[in-house]
């Protein structure tokens, strides 16, 4: 998918619209406990800034359910955007709105304005298949965009975590912009080049470790990677479901009863197509789902009364090893309940492998959401060839899925 970026156009004295992911966490006073969603979009706002723009910046934050919430305001992202540009964001109180025109009107080259929650807005999540059925909604939904459009001469997509959604600002706002530049920021650049050539062109051998609760939500990732992928390791929850797949007990861990059929066509599909599926040699089980937990350590059935809560030391040494010549490596999802001590050993010896191919020379990618977390709670950001920003959004780009709010801009 190549697409233009920011770079390839000439943005000096227009008004640039960007879409970023500030979707941020915050702690019960408002303040903002990780700004790394904030400090990835600056090299895209420092090139568009340098380069003789005026700037709007645009995002959600959180779910306030299509109305004003002062504790989801944008407001906390606007001052930390301007101590790390050591100049002032304008904030604004809304995203459309007369007001908010004066203020873009105003914008002279090198300024920065912060529009306030699109989602204090229910039209910016109106599904598109809805507003195709509903005339109300899809008006309701094209003149939110049609305002927020009007407000610039340059549309910037740099949400990645965002791009699965066809929210208005996604999608609506470029389709209305259809004529003027629409084009990538860097990091959005940066996904599509690492997601999307890792899986159209991997270099050989090619691993994928796939973890979580739900083999449902890894179907799709399953069945797109099978027949270009030499091994996938499972863990994680789903593994369970595998599991009894196999005829084994699994206790009291969580297993997804309507998805065993579908565990054995996959079973079946990868020796079909010469994809090994390695699944844990031992458990780490557990009594109770608590940090401490009477625990211990099992291979083959798990009895009742325990539940699955990690990989096994053994099956860490094994997924190791699968990983040792990988030259690419796909990641998402925990190997266990890696948010409760000790049941996190399996997702840290993980994340200590991948790392450990990547400095012999395999280019990994890391699929968002806890694996990120691992990864970066480890320190080991820099040992791995890219962390997407996107958990929700890597997965459905690992599937196959076409993202139609990245079809629209421009392409190269």
């Amino acid at each position: 998918m190549a697409k233009k970026t920011v770079a390839d156009i000439n943005v000096q004295g227009k008004k640039v619209l960007m879409r970023c992911d500030f979707n941020v966490p915050l702690d019960a006073d408002g303040n903002i406990t990780n700004d790394a969603r904030i400090t990835k979009a600056l090299p895209t706002i420092k090139h568009i800034l340098d380069n003789g723009a005026s700037l709007i910046l645009m995002s959600h934050l959180g779910r306030p359910k299509g109305k004003p919430d002062p504790k989801l305001t944008l407001a906390p992202v606007a001052k930390r955007l301007s101590e790390l540009l050591a100049k002032k964001v304008i904030f604004a109180d809304d995203c459309i709105g007369e007001a908010v025109d004066a203020q873009a009107d105003a914008l002279k080259a090198g300024d920065v304005m912060l529009l306030e929650n699109l989602r204090f807005h229910k039209e910016e999540t109106i599904k598109d298949s809805a507003a195709k059925e509903d005339t109300q909604l899809r008006e309701a939904k094209d003149n939110f965009a049609k305002q927020i459009a009007a407000l610039a001469d340059v549309y910037v997509d740099d949400a990645f975590g965002t791009s699965h959604r066809d929210n208005a600002s996604m999608y609506t706002v470029p389709l209305v912009m259809e004529g003027k530049d629409r084009v990538s920021g860097f990091l959005v650049e940066r996904e599509l080049r690492f997601l999307g050539d890792t899986i159209s062109k991997p270099e050989k051998p090619f691993a994928a470790i796939l973890g979580g609760a739900k083999v449902s939500d890894k179907i799709g990732v399953i069945e797109n990677l099978l027949n270009k992928i030499d091994c996938i390791l499972i863990g994680g929850a789903m593994a369970y479901t595998f599991f009894k797949a196999q005829g084994r007990l699994v206790g009291e861990s969580l297993c997804e009863e309507d998805f065993i059929d579908k565990a054995n066509e996959l079973l079946a599909l990868a020796e079909e197509m010469g994809c090994d599926i390695v699944l844990p040699t031992d458990t780490v089980i557990a009594r109770e789902f608590k940090a401490g937990a009477e625990h211990k350590v099992v291979s083959g059935d798990i009895e009742d009364g325990w539940q699955g809560m990690d990989i096994g030391p053994e099956s860490r040494k094994l997924f190791a090893e699968k990983l040792e010549g990988a030259k690419t490596i796909v990641w998402n999802g925990p190997m266990g309940v890696f948010e409760l001590e000790p049941f996190d050993e399996g997702t840290k010896a993980v994340a200590l492998a991948v790392a450990e191919a990547t400095s012999k020379g395999a280019r990994s990618v890391i699929g968002g959401g806890d694996s990120a977390s691992a990864i970066i709670n480890m320190g080991l950001e820099d040992k791995v060839s890219h962390i997407s920003t996107g958990g929700g959004a890597s997965l459905e780009f690992l599937e196959g899925k076409k993202f139609k709010c990245l079809e629209i801009l421009d392409d190269k």
